[in-house]
């Protein structure tokens, strides 16, 4: 007889497949009998493998309906947001129990991990962490071992340090002898070439448009060092405890920021900034290169085996 099932909608990006974790593990463990269907982009197989939560990934684009098969889920839970776009998908499956936020329980101020792990707590006495985040590593080999990863890009131009500040960086780690690759999306390979153009890098240390999410998460478990924005692979480098430095704004790191570990948060705003304008916010203008690489020597990893993360 087939396993009862419970649906989980969070079809959003990395850093939010990423931030969910801690909740997807408290739902397991409330319901360890449940196939737990992960409804999600199907670009992040690579990692949702590595959830050792989630049974099935149904791939959904974003605020899409779900290509559900069988009877209804027994329950269905939305990890997307707080308003009826995304419960009503949920909803639309007929699950015999509906877990989602909506105005009158969200707030706006907490953060994101806690977010979730507030919503499954409060249906299940179950323990939920938000700081449990660490992934197992995949088995493919990273691109460049011991890296530092220079990643200048972000989903908005609000969240976007200049390019010409991470080529700066990036030229200064290259030149205190660590082996710098910039990574990105497919969209940001012209933004990481441009960087490691001014950085005077090898073409080949672009990474952007060449790494799908299990070799980029390789590359990320193996690094020295991951130099990045509010951005999914900020979130990496969590899940692995590889020392970052995280350069926030126009969102606080309250909201998004790394649980503890070797990480360095640079945050200079005094308040929430709009996340989805086209310049770059001005609390992350005020981030200076000089603050970036004094954070960088600061935590870089030693040398020796990576500190891979079982």
């Amino acid at each position: 007889m087939p396993r009862v099932r419970a649906l989980v909608y969070r079809a959003i990006g990395l850093g939010d497949l990423l931030t969910g974790v801690p909740a997807l593990r408290a739902l397991r463990r409330a319901l360890p009998g449940h196939q737990i269907v992960l409804a999600a982009p199907g670009s992040q197989r690579p990692l949702v493998e590595l959830v050792d939560a989630v049974d099935r990934l149904i791939p959904t684009a974003e605020l899409e309906p779900v290509a559900w098969d069988g009877p209804p889920p027994e329950v269905g839970i939305d990890l997307h947001g707080n308003g009826l776009a995304s419960r009503s998908l949920v909803e639309a499956l007929s699950p015999g129990r509906l877990l989602a936020y909506d105005l009158s329980t969200w707030n706006p101020d907490e953060h994101e991990r806690v977010r979730w792990c507030r919503l499954v707590a409060s249906a299940w006495d179950v323990r939920a962490d938000p700081d449990d985040v660490l992934l197992r590593p995949p088995s493919c080999a990273p691109p460049v071992a011991r890296a530092a990863i220079v990643h200048p890009g972000a989903a908005s131009g609000s969240r976007r340090w200049p390019a010409e500040r991470f080529a700066a960086v990036a030229a200064a780690l290259r030149d205190a002898g660590e082996e710098v690759v910039v990574t990105g999306s497919p969209d940001e390979r012209d933004l990481a070439e441009r960087v490691a153009s001014l950085a005077g890098l090898r073409p080949e240390a672009v990474l952007a448009g060449r790494t799908d999410l299990g070799h980029l998460a390789a590359l990320v478990a193996d690094a020295r060092l991951v130099v990045a924005g509010d951005t999914g692979v900020a979130h990496l480098a969590s899940a692995y405890a590889t020392p970052s430095v995280l350069l926030f704004g126009p969102t606080p790191p309250s909201r998004w920021g790394p649980p503890p570990g070797p990480h360095t948060v640079l945050w200079q705003g005094t308040g929430v900034g709009d996340p989805h304008a086209a310049d770059p916010d001005p609390a992350l203008l005020e981030i200076t290169v000089d603050e970036v690489l004094m954070a960088a020597y600061g935590v870089l990893r030693p040398g020796g085996l990576s500190n891979r993360t079982a």
